[in-house]
C-alpha cells in the first residue's frame, strides 16, 4: 500500500512539473510521504535476529512472541558466533534449566568404595560328624536343617553287629578275669585291648563304664556329637545303612563368617591385602573390621571380576549367612579436584565438562578422571582451581549444543 501511494505522488509531481510554483511544493509533499509514512515500522538491523529460548529453530527479523509457546523472543547478534565447543545461553535458559555453576578448588575427597557382598559360612569352621563303624540308623535325634547341636548331644541310635560283638568281647574279658587265675593270663591287657576297640568305634568313656556296670550289651548304640554347630546338611535318614566313615551331619560354627564380594580388576590396585577391611551391615547398622582371607588368583575373563573374601567376627550369632553386606575399600582422604558425578559427561571420546568463560558463554573442556565415589569423581587433569564449572544441568547444555550445531562438542576433538 505504501509503494502504491509513493508511485501516485511521483506521478503527480511529473504531471505538474511544468508549473514552476507547484513543482517544489509537490516534491516536498512526496518526500514527507516517503519518509514519514508508517510510524509503527522500525528499521531492522541486518546483524540481529530474534529467537525463542525454548525453540531456537524460530528465527524472526522483528521482536515479538514465539509462535509455538508464546514466550517473548530474545535478540541474538549474528556476528557474535561462538568458537568450536562454545555456546551462549540466555538468563532465562539458565533459570529454566536450573543450571548451577560452582568455582572449583581442591578439597578432601573420600575415595571409599563399597563392594556389594554376601555373608556365608566360614568354610574353615565347617565340620562333619561321621560314623566310625558300619551299621543301620535306627533313630535320628535331629532331623531339621538349621538345628543347633551342642558337643555331647546324641545324634542317632545305631545298630551295628560289629560293635555288638566288640561289646560282648569286652564283657567276656571282664568275666574271665574274675573266674580264672590272673597269674596265668594277663587279663588286664586283654580288657584294655577290648575297651580301646570300643572307644575307637565311637563309644564314650561313660558308655563303656555303664556297659561294665550293667554287664549287658544293648542292641543299639547311641552316637554322640563330638562338635558343636548348626546343621547345614543332613547326610542320612532313619532306616538307612551307613558305612564306616560315612558322614551323618555337617555342622557350621557361626562364631565367624565370610563376607564374599566381587571386585573389578581395576579396583585391585586400591586394595592392600595386609590392611584391615571394614564390612558394613545395612540390616543391623554395624561396621565390623575383618581380615582379607582370600583373593582369587584368577580373574574371570568375561566379566573382569575377582573374588574377595573377608572374615568377620560374629560373637552373638546375630549375623546370618545370606545377609547382604558392603565391603568398604580405600577409606583414606586426600586433597584433589573433585566434581559431582553429574557434572562430567562421558561418551566414546572421553570425559568432558562445561566451563563458563564469559557472560553466559560456556565452553566444553575434556578432562581426565580418576577414582569416583557414590557422588563425587576425581579430576586428574583438564581443570585448574578457580574455574567456574557447571555442576548441575551439564547434560542440558550439551543437548542444547547438539541441537543448535548438529554434533556433540567433542566431535572434533582428538582423544
Amino acid at each position: 500500500m505504501l509503494s502504491t501511494f509513493i508511485r501516485q505522488g511521483i506521478r503527480a509531481v511529473s504531471i505538474f512539473s511544468d508549473n514552476k510554483m507547484l513543482a517544489p511544493l509537490l516534491f516536498v509533499i512526496a518526500f514527507l510521504i516517503v519518509t514519514g509514512c508508517g510510524p509503527g515500522i522500525k528499521t531492522v538491523k541486518e546483524d540481529v535476529f530474534y529467537t525463542c529460548s525454548m525453540h531456537p529453530k524460530i528465527m524472526e527479523k522483528h521482536p515479538g512472541n514465539c509462535p509455538v509457546c508464546g514466550m517473548e523472543l530474545i535478540h541474538v547478534q549474528k556476528g557474535n558466533t561462538q568458537k568450536q565447543g562454545e555456546i551462549q545461553l540466555s538468563q532465562q535458559q539458565l533459570l529454566l534449566g536450573n543450571i548451577r555453576i560452582d568455582t572449583i578448588g581442591k578439597g578432601a575427597f573420600n575415595n571409599e568404595t563399597a563392594l556389594t557382598a554376601t555373608l556365608t559360612y566360614n568354610q574353615q569352621k565347617l565340620t562333619s560328624v561321621s560314623a566310625r563303624v558300619m551299621g543301620r540308623v535306627e533313630k535320628l535325634y535331629h532331623k531339621n536343617i538349621g538345628e543347633y547341636i551342642r558337643k555331647g548331644d546324641p545324634l542317632m541310635e545305631l545298630y551295628s553287629e560289629e560293635l555288638n560283638i566288640a561289646k560282648q568281647q569286652y564283657l567276656l574279658a571282664l568275666e574271665r578275669r574274675q573266674l580264672l587265675d590272673s597269674s596265668l593270663i594277663n587279663f588286664e591287657q586283654v580288657i584294655l585291648s577290648a575297651k580301646t576297640k570300643l572307644l575307637l568305634w565311637g563309644m564314650s568313656e561313660s558308655q563303656v563304664s555303664d556297659l561294665e556296670k550293667g554287664k549287658k550289651a544293648a542292641l543299639t548304640t547311641t552316637v554322640y556329637s563330638n562338635e558343636s554347630g548348626y546343621i547345614t546338611e543332613l547326610m542320612t535318614q532313619e532306616g538307612a545303612y551307613i558305612n564306616e566313615g560315612g558322614a551323618i551331619v555337617q555342622l557350621a560354627d557361626l562364631s565367624t563368617l565370610w563376607a564374599e564380594a566381587q571386585i573389578y580388576s581395576s579396583q585391585l590396585s586400591r586394595f592392600d591385602y595386609n590392611d584391615p577391611v571394614t564390612v558394613q551391615l545395612p540390616e543391623t547398622g554395624k561396621r565390623l573390621t575383618g581380615k582379607a582371607e582370600f583373593i582369587n588368583p584368577e580373574i574371570n575373563p568375561d566379566k573382569r571380576i575377582n573374588l574377595l573374601r573377608v572374615t568377620i567376627p560374629n560373637p552373638d550369632n546375630q549375623l546370618k549367612p545370606g545377609m547382604v553386606a558392603y565391603v568398604l575399600l580405600g577409606g583414606g582422604k586426600r586433597d584433589i579436584i573433585s566434581l559431582p558425578i553429574d557434572a562430567v559427561i562421558r561418551d566414546s571420546k572421553g570425559a568432558s565438562v562445561w566451563v563458563r568463560t564469559g557472560n553466559n558463554i560456556f565452553k566444553n573442556k575434556m578432562v581426565t578422571t580418576g577414582i569416583e565415589s557414590a557422588s563425587q569423581i576425581e579430576i586428574i587433569s583438564g581443570l585448574v582451581p578457580g574455574e567456574s564449572v557447571v555442576t548441575r544441568g551439564a547434560y542440558l547444555i550439551n543437548s542444547e549444543y547438539i541441537f543448535k550445531n548438529g554434533a556433540a562438542p567433542m566431535a572434533g576433538m582428538k582423544m
